[in-house]
Parts: structure tokens; sequence; C-alpha cells
């Protein structure tokens, strides 16, 4: 059998299933969004999706003492010996992590909270709203970025965070898109309060995002990321929404 030339060929390792749904979201991004005009252009993908890796939120609030960091670290340590470049997480929350998983392969592994932080500053949006888990929230990951870049924004009021909450465990974690009318509801009082935009900073909000026509105020964090792998495979991209043109 003839040995296949797979040399210095990149690989993109995507640490999925956090949840499901969104992973294949994210797959579905990457393909839309990649400059291509037939399969062979497109880029080599290896996907593990560990659905069964313990909830972050409920670690990070200790509410679980199951880490889920363990799950991420063999995935990362088996993506890497498959043959990975670069590995990517499409979860927000598992930012939280982000320091130990690095450590543990050789290969690059960007951040989707530190690089959709770098979009809102590129895009020169002044004060974001930041939409996510209470996990993200709680353990400050975006707002530590924004701090760093010196850009103001607004967390939810507790009632609105549990609409979020509502609306990521009780229904697309369930299989259950709302319509896009129930981020417009929960980000009303944010806009009237200064916000300019509205980052979409859990993987499950995105994919109610996806269905918002004309958008030019809700960043998509899962958008970014996949934006962020075509580029670190040395792709081009296509079709992307205004903001991250």
């Amino acid at each position: 059998m003839k040995e296949l030339n797979m040399e210095n060929k990149n690989l993109l390792g995507i640490i999925g299933g956090l949840g499901p749904m969104s992973s294949a979201y994210f797959y579905e991004l990457i393909t839309t969004h990649t400059l291509a005009q037939k399969d062979q252009e497109h880029i080599d993908i290896i996907l593990s999706s560990r659905a069964s890796t313990p909830d972050r939120t409920d670690y990070i609030l200790g509410l679980s003492d199951k880490n889920p960091l363990d799950y991420m670290i063999a995935d990362a340590k088996a993506l890497e010996k498959y043959g990975a470049t670069a590995i990517v997480i499409p979860c927000n929350t598992a930012h939280y992590f982000i320091k130990q998983v690095r450590a543990s392969v050789n290969v690059p592994v960007p951040s989707i909270i530190t690089e959709t932080a770098l979009q809102i500053k590129k895009c020169n949006f002044k004060k974001p709203a930041i939409l996510a888990t209470e996990g993200t929230i709680k353990s400050k990951s975006y707002q530590n970025e924004f701090d760093s870049l010196g850009l103001d924004y607004m967390v939810p009021d507790a009632e609105t965070q549990s609409e979020l909450m509502h609306m990521i465990y009780g229904q697309v974690k369930k299989g259950y898109i709302p319509s896009p009318s129930s981020l417009y509801k929960v980000t009303e009082g944010m806009f009237r309060q200064g916000c300019d935009c509205a980052i979409l900073g859990c993987t499950e909000l995105s994919l109610i995002g996806k269905n918002i026509e004309n958008n030019t105020v809700f960043i998509d964090s899962l958008t970014v990321l996949a934006k962020v792998s075509i580029e670190i495979m040395g792709h081009q991209t296509t079709n992307l929404p205004t903001y991250l043109i």
C-alpha cells in the first residue's frame, strides 16, 4: 500500500462535547466560513466530542467535585498525539482551565474568551454586555480580559443571569432553541444602561444567535473562535459577519 504523504499538514484538534450541539455548530461555522472551492481545500479537523465531561459551571461554583480538567487534558493529549497542530475548545466556561490545558500539550491552544475580547477591542465597541454562564461570570474570565484591555463592560443582574441560565440549561441543552426575542429581552436593560454590544459568551447562546437577522451588536464568541481556527490553520475566511470583517 502506498504511504500517505501528510508531512507539514496542519490539523485542527477540537475538544468538543461541551455541549454537543454547539460543537456540531462550531464545525458548521468553520466549514461555512472557510474559503474553499472543493473538499480538499477545507481544513483537516479531528473532533473529540466527550459529552460525558463533567459540567464546568457546577465545578467552578462548588456544586460538584467532579473536575472536568482531567477529561480536557486527556483529550488535549490524545488530539496532539493524533497529530493536531493546534487545539481549540468551543466552550467559554472552560477558559477557567485554559492554563492547565496549555501546559499539558506542546501546540497552541487559543482561548475563545481572549480572542472574543480582542475582537471587541478591534471593533471599537466601548461597553460590551457579557452574556454567559454563571461559572464564566463568577470566574471573571471576560472581566479580567476587558480590564487588561482597558474596556468597560456590564455583567447581568441576578434576575437577568437567572434567565440566561434557564435559556442555556433549561432550553438549549435540552434540545429546544428559543427565538432571538429571548436575547433581546435579557439585553434590553443593559443596552439602556450604555452597552453598545452584547457577547454571546456561552456557545449554547450561539445557537440562539444564529437566527438573528441583520445582526450588528450581538458578538458571537463561537464565530470568533471559528475565524481564529481557520486563520491559525493557514486558510482564508469568507462570508463572515460584518463585525468580524
